[in-house]
């Protein structure tokens, strides 16, 4: 079942699990704002280390995350590969110089390119932890009650609260089918070529389709079967009150954003550049 390979909430005890799930949106909505409106390589880089700091203060485990880290990865050299092939000077253009390392014409390679790109990598690193701990140590109950008493809809809480459990489920449900075609002969492992292994992809995502209609048929006629939405407001199980300590992350992803205008007044721009 690739029970390792699940992406969902993972209960825990740790520092980042106790923050109230409001706190850890925000944070994560603010910094990743702030990832991507910043080119200053100071502050991804250290955005970038905070961030690998707090994956490791959560405890989450590499085989946990790897599945999707590396499919990360691969789309990310993808994009750097056609960002260079599409512009290679777009770096000398936003720096106003040009050292050039490779002389191959049309491809020539620039330190301004390197940086770009050196940039644009950072920013993955920056975003990709921060929405894992968001995914991995958030209760979605308790995330859909929070959203609810800060002034959110609890039919639009509750729908977030639906979308967080269901991503673990169709990941189940995925790699089930998976090995069922795998036991019906269909090979889909790395030692098909890449052919079987996307027609063997589409056979699997078929029904996966399917089965994700008819699931959510079955809840929303559960749903109207206890009258849900019928009342102006709902009770919750579950809810966590703000503390100090979400208080102090709300009060430093400002600061970090707050830090990110002051960068754009020092570098009169979006840019830090270093070939001035």
């Amino acid at each position: 079942m690739q029970d390792d390979k699940i992406l969902g909430y993972q209960p825990g005890n740790t520092f980042v699990h106790k923050l109230n799930a409001t706190t850890k949106l925000i944070f994560l909505l603010l910094v990743s704002v702030a990832c991507m409106v910043t080119y200053d390589t100071r502050f991804l880089a250290i955005v970038c280390i905070f961030s690998l700091i707090c994956l490791k203060i959560a405890g989450i485990k590499w085989r946990q995350i790897s599945f999707i880290v590396k499919f990360i990865i691969v789309f990310a050299i993808i994009n750097i590969i056609a960002v260079f092939i599409f512009q290679p000077t777009y770096g000398q253009d936003l720096y106003g110089s040009k050292n050039i390392l490779l002389n191959a014409g049309y491809f020539t390679v620039t330190k301004e390119e390197l940086f770009y790109l050196l940039n644009v990598i950072l920013k993955y690193i920056c975003s990709v932890p921060l929405v894992l701990l968001f995914l991995l140590t958030t209760n979605p109950s308790q995330f859909a009650s929070s959203l609810n008493k800060i002034g959110i809809s609890y039919k639009i809480s509750y729908a977030v609260s639906l979308a967080l459990r269901y991503i673990p489920t169709i990941q189940t449900d995925y790699w089930a089918i998976s090995a069922a075609q795998q036991a019906r002969g269909n090979e889909l492992s790395k030692k098909a070529n890449l052919g079987k292994r996307i027609k063997g992809t589409l056979n699997i995502v078929m029904p996966l389709i399917f089965s994700s209609i008819d699931r959510i048929d079955i809840i929303s006629t559960a749903m109207q079967l206890r009258r849900f939405g019928s009342k102006k407001k709902r009770t919750w199980y579950v809810y966590e009150p703000f503390k100090p300590a979400d208080y102090a992350v709300t009060a430093l992803a400002i600061v970090l954003v707050v830090i990110v205008a002051i960068l754009w007044h020092i570098n009169s721009g979006r840019f830090f550049n270093p070939f001035k």
